[in-house]
């Protein structure tokens, strides 16, 4: 169900070469992970026999024993509803290999052979084993087994009901050039690594590395799981270490340094894989270059043309991380958002170069304009300008509070520069009475008035001081349209235009928590604690701020999540509902999360015209909406799809 799979990884455990209780203990595993409904079950490498068997291989009573294990593995699946990935030893032709099994339903629907056999420092593998490309058969490589044929090698995709996935053992993760690599070139989406590696100080972070780029190289989903502590420890320990990655990214990992007998479930989103395929004309590329090998690779049908129901993935275990803009730790939010204000100094620092300008700014006391402000004081220290150089203006209106203007006053002064102070409410009444238009009638005329003066001022005192007006809209106002045409949506550089509303306060915190500008720590809280407004209506009787944003546009983390499902990943509505709906229990009702969907695909449709022609701003994540770079949207497009299929959502 929208491309989730259910995945596990089992590390059983062992007795080195008593292939009767080991087979029993497999079982096991396969059976509690069908209560859980996975599809896919891995064991280590070498699972059946235990992978530090030695010369122990050579004896032919353990491989017989260690087929009937496979025998009765495969009696057992027929009921059975998942593929079992299964590390055993195949012999065949004089050659013994270190091999994957894979089953499904009572049938082997292939035998993956181990490419790359270690035989260096601890390793003595080519002592017992063959790599795959010693086969010396001729032709296609596959064997009869009870009246069907059953392909081996190292060439095999294997297709679970449209999930295409292949499977590698241990060192072929080491190589220079990995079989997984060709697998996903030839159409695998997913791979899973059976293995068995020995733990020493520094590897499990080494190995880490190697999933994860092996995961981002690919754009795949990569499952390993490992031999436990159960294997001999005559002269090593092994760690059983199981990870998930996707993409580059870790989503599941056992926990614990030195592990055994235990099951991870996971879920896997295979949309994201899918998305980023469709868009990564590099990868198409490799595909075609590399086609000379993955053309002979062999597509073999896991179901065999039966008609099995396989269990739905839901994505029940799928971690969702409900504000995806953020990362979910506080160091690696700090580190995200010191990286964030580099990139965004440096774009400043460039543009004024080339100008030779001053930055000028338009300051609130809200966060958006804070932001701005402290990525222009910044830019300039880095220029070696003095803070003076800093233009910063504050123009009140209508809907200004005292605690607003004030915390305006205070940080530009507190950056070491004085505030410029135009009033504008004289100059909106009178261009308000000049169209006609009723003071009193508190409509978006009203609103806009305010938005497109502070604009023409802060566009003129730039003139006068050779100034670059320097924009503070973010990402998420533009995805909303939510800012006011050639108001406070323009302007000569945006230095916020690619960074979503969620994040802005956590940016303004990484600057109190790295002291960039100690002088301005009290006042920086505050603003992170004032409510998000326009300021463009009139405060409240206690003089407080009465038009808070998100009463009228909704809630930005979920804007923020709907927002980053469908550009990320082109998710449809219905998914995205799904995934929020999960994301955000107890949070927000079912309800709300439609009408807050509706509204957010209305106006990113609508207000395409407003992103066609805004400021250039530099890109600081994967997702950003520049007319230039990636979003080419035509503005007449038309919501009515995505509309329709959010009407039959509930």
């Amino acid at each position: 169900m929208y491309d989730f799979y259910r995945v596990s990884a089992a590390v059983p455990d062992v007795r080195v070469g008593d292939t009767d209780y080991n087979t029993d203990k497999i079982i096991d595993k396969i059976e509690k992970a069908d209560r859980y409904e996975a599809q896919i079950i891995a064991f280590p490498e070498l699972a059946v026999t235990g992978y530090s068997c030695q010369d122990l291989f050579f004896n032919t009573t353990l491989i017989n024993k260690s087929n009937e294990g496979i025998e009765k593995i495969l009696r057992r699946s027929e009921t059975i509803r998942q593929v079992i990935i299964v590390g055993a030893p195949f012999k065949i032709d004089n050659h013994l290999f270190n091999a994957a099994y894979v089953i499904f339903a009572g049938r082997i629907c292939g035998i993956t052979i181990k490419t790359y056999i270690p035989n260096y420092n601890e390793f003595y593998e080519k002592r017992w084993f063959d790599s795959a490309n010693d086969i010396s058969i001729p032709g296609e490589k596959y064997i009869y087994y009870k009246g069907y044929k059953v392909p081996y090698g190292n060439d095999i995709v294997y297709d679970l009901n449209g999930l295409k996935f292949g499977v590698e053992i241990c060192e072929d993760l080491w190589s220079p050039i990995n079989p997984g690599t060709y697998y996903c070139l030839a159409g695998a989406e997913f791979i899973v690594n059976i293995s068995a590696s020995n733990e020493v100080i520094a590897k499990r972070e080494y190995r880490r590395s190697l999933v994860l780029n092996a995961s981002a190289r690919g754009l795949c989903n990569y499952l390993y799981v490992s031999a436990g502590s159960s294997e001999s420890t005559q002269d090593l320990i092994f760690s059983g270490h199981s990870m998930l990655a996707e993409n580059g990214s870790m989503l599941n990992e056992n926990a614990d340094f030195i592990a055994n007998d235990y099951l991870m479930i996971a879920d896997i989103d295979l949309g994201k894989i899918r998305s980023d395929r469709v868009k990564n004309k590099t990868f198409k590329d490799a595909a075609v270059m590399c086609s000379s090998v993955t053309n002979s690779y062999r597509v073999t049908d896991v179901m065999g043309g039966r008609k099995i129901k396989l269990p739905e993935a839901d994505g029940k275990y799928y971690i969702i991380n409900k504000h995806p803009f953020v990362p979910s730790t506080k160091t690696k939010r700090l580190k995200r958002c010191n990286e964030i204000f580099d990139m965004q100094v440096g774009g400043l620092v460039k543009r004024l170069e080339v100008t030779g300008c001053k930055p000028v700014v338009g300051v609130s006391g809200g966060m958006d304009s804070t932001l701005a402000l402290l990525v222009a004081a910044k830019a300039l220290q880095v220029m070696g300008k003095p803070a003076s150089d800093l233009v910063a203006i504050t123009m009140p209106a209508f809907g200004t509070t005292g605690r607003t203007y004030n915390n305006s006053l205070s940080l530009i002064k507190n950056l070491g520069t004085e505030p410029i102070i135009i009033d504008i409410k004289e100059a909106c009444t009178i261009h308000l009475r000049d169209l006609g238009h009723d003071n009193e009638l508190k409509d978006i005329t009203y609103e806009n008035t305010q938005a497109r003066e502070r604009t023409q001022i802060l566009m003129d005192y730039a003139n006068m001081v050779n100034g670059l007006v320097v924009g503070t809209g973010d990402l998420s106002e533009l995805a909303l349209g939510w800012c006011t045409y050639n108001g406070d949506q323009i302007s000569m550089y945006g230095v916020n235009g690619s960074i979503p509303k969620t994040l802005v306060k956590w940016m303004i915190d990484s600057v109190v928590e790295n002291d960039i500008f100690p002088e301005c720590t009290e006042v920086l809280k505050d603003i992170i604690d004032t409510p998000i407004s326009p300021e463009l209506l009139p405060p409240d009787e206690n003089g407080n701020i009465a038009q808070k944003t998100e009463e009228s546009v909704g809630p930005y983390e979920l804007h923020d999540f709907f927002l980053y499902y469908m550009m990320r990943f082109g998710y449809s509505p219905s998914k995205i509902f799904l995934l929020a709906g999960r994301a955000f229990d107890g949070d927000y009702s079912k309800e709300e999360i439609l009408k807050w969907m509706k509204l957010f695909y209305r106006r990113f449709f609508s207000q395409q015209y407003k992103r066609s022609c805004m400021p250039d701003s530099v890109k600081v994540g994967s997702v950003a909406l520049s007319p230039r770079g990636d979003l080419r949207m035509p503005s007449d497009a038309t919501s009515a799809i995505w509309l329709n299929e959010i009407e039959k959502l509930n």
